[in-house]
């Protein structure tokens, strides 16, 4: 069951950047001119650009494998595929709410995690939000948030889709600290990682048409909006983008980090 280590970084990887791409690329690339430079958004030319290219392979290959996977498989089954993955992000939410200083949530997430992997047959039941039992995701991208790192810049990552440069900073703990690479079986793992791209992405092919205008500035403004209200835990208000209705000043890098 031992694994060569390169072998397994490439696949956390590519899982990673296929996972990220899932729930963020969506509808057409627009290339028309960039009128007026986004304040969040320095580099909008580039950020375009890999964009269209992100476009380009979600709808040659990802979207239509999505649609396929939604016509075919029960809902109660999607269901359980969605509440398998999201189970397995319990521990890092846990791990992240100790370094945020946030040990109450902490200590949902690990009650999630214990209830839904056991009374919910390995998370495919969420058995915990059925009793009430709560909390926000969080990641390390959100600590860094917390630690000081609070506004970043825009970037568009290949195949990654939108981030910042706060977040694509914390990637790497990230995909650590997820137990989907650590089944000590790289098919498995791959195998996992591709459903779940997959059901990620099925979930997202309603809210499309939600789109209006320009898609890269309406999607970008809209992910910002959501990050800025996932780091700050709600207190801006109400989510416009909450899952019941969308079912979807960063002076240089050397400032980011001095923060």
């Amino acid at each position: 069951m031992q694994q060569a280590k390169g072998t397994r970084a490439g696949v956390r990887g590519a899982g990673l950047a296929a996972l990220m791409a899932a729930a963020l690329l969506a509808g057409c690339a627009s290339t028309s001119a960039i009128e007026e430079r986004h304040p969040d958004d320095p580099w909008e030319g580039f950020n375009r650009q890999v964009f269209a290219f992100n476009d380009a392979v979600d709808r040659a290959v990802l979207k239509p494998v999505a649609r396929g996977y939604r016509t075919v498989t029960p809902q109660p089954v999607q269901t359980g595929v969605g509440n398998f993955f999201s189970n397995l992000g319990e521990p890092r939410t846990a791990l992240n709410s100790l370094l945020q200083g946030k040990p109450g949530n902490a200590g949902i997430a690990l009650s999630r995690f214990a209830i839904n992997t056991t009374i919910g047959i390995g998370g495919l039941w969420d058995f915990a939000t059925h009793m009430e039992i709560t909390g926000r995701d969080e990641d390390f991208g959100q600590t860094l948030a917390v630690w000081g790192w609070e506004e970043s810049r825009y970037l568009v990552l290949p195949f990654l889709g939108p981030s910042t440069l706060r977040d694509t900073s914390g990637l790497p703990v990230d995909a650590e600290t997820y137990p989907l690479y650590y089944f000590g079986d790289v098919e498995l793992e791959v195998a996992l990682t591709a459903l779940r791209i997959v059901d990620m992405r099925a979930g997202l092919l309603d809210q499309e048409a939600l789109i209006t205008g320009d898609r890269y500035s309406f999607i970008r403004d809209a992910w910002l909006q959501r990050r800025r209200f996932e780091i700050s835990d709600g207190e801006m208000g109400d989510d416009p983008f909450a899952m019941d209705d969308f079912d979807f000043d960063d002076a240089d890098f050397d400032d980011a980090f001095s923060d």
